[in-house]
């Protein structure tokens, strides 16, 4: 066995645990290659199937469990802390949102095959109040069918992957310092992903106090409300005079809006 793979044998099932937890807390570090490599192990017996998947859904239910609480304690405003360590804040709390609304928290069983969503869906529950039993069979499976399929993949992969870590050992400190570059430039397309997304909101943006001296000087702009029915749920307040419409009704519903006037969307 190679000086490699029996250093992943040796510590594969601690490394299992700590990737995915600090995967499922919000850190730019995917768990799905250290679970492919660990079934590889695996089908090799020299590392055990059920406590690869035991260890991998222990600490996304201890990970989820935490941003759940989180979401109970502070409702919608924790959303925002969330999002803003998110590395896709454009779609993190629309498409999470729009799942629950269709599925509930059935969508949990699919949530961790989505970018973004693994993270944000546990304090959403809690801020919608789903009980805590309910949340935690459901975020399970789901964490026990992702964690199975990373694994399964290894498994039925494990001769090919086998060739890629002898090619890895073979590389020695240069393996490291690729996996580093790999893994830098991926946060770092993200961080500019980001970084983009932000400037244009920036550009199209109105702050809080700007609405409210239009408001008070009388020249208010059209307020569409646009927030979808499970955030309004979670937080009835709105500006007053504002104009409900789900974001999606807003193509079929736009002639109905006074277009001699500044139109202002927020949501949550």
């Amino acid at each position: 066995m190679h000086a490699l793979i029996e250093q992943l044998a040796r510590h594969g099932l601690p490394l299992v645990f700590a990737n995915v937890l600090l995967e499922q807390l919000g850190l730019p570090v995917p768990a799905i290659p250290t679970l492919v490599a660990a079934g590889a192990l695996s089908a090799g017996g020299r590392l055990s199937t059920v406590a690869l998947l035991a260890l991998a859904v222990g600490a996304s239910l201890i990970a989820d469990s935490l941003w759940y609480v989180l979401g109970r304690r502070h409702g919608y405003r924790i959303l925002k802390t969330v999002c803003g360590i998110s590395l896709s804040p454009d779609s993190c709390v629309r498409q999470t949102e729009s799942l629950f609304e269709r599925h509930g928290v059935g969508s949990l069983l699919y949530a961790k095959f989505i970018p973004g969503f693994s993270t944000v869906a546990p304090p959403l529950a809690g801020a919608l109040r789903v009980g805590f039993l309910r949340f935690a069979l459901f975020d399970a499976g789901g964490a026990l069918v992702w964690a199975g399929s990373g694994v399964a993949a290894g498994i039925v992969f494990h001769r090919a992957i086998d060739r890629v870590a002898e090619l890895l050992e073979g590389l020695g400190f240069w393996a490291l310092v690729i996996a580093a570059l790999l893994l830098a430039a991926f946060v770092g397309w993200k961080w500019w992903q980001r970084r983009r997304f932000y400037r244009f909101l920036r550009m199209a943006r109105i702050s809080v106090a700007e609405l409210r001296s239009l408001i008070d000087a009388g020249r208010a702009p059209v307020i569409v409300d646009v927030r979808n029915r499970a955030a309004v749920q979670g937080d009835p307040r709105r500006i007053p005079g504002a104009v409900r419409l789900v974001l999606e009704e807003i193509d079929s519903s736009i002639a109905q809006l006074p277009l001699d006037r500044e139109i202002v969307l927020y949501c949550t």
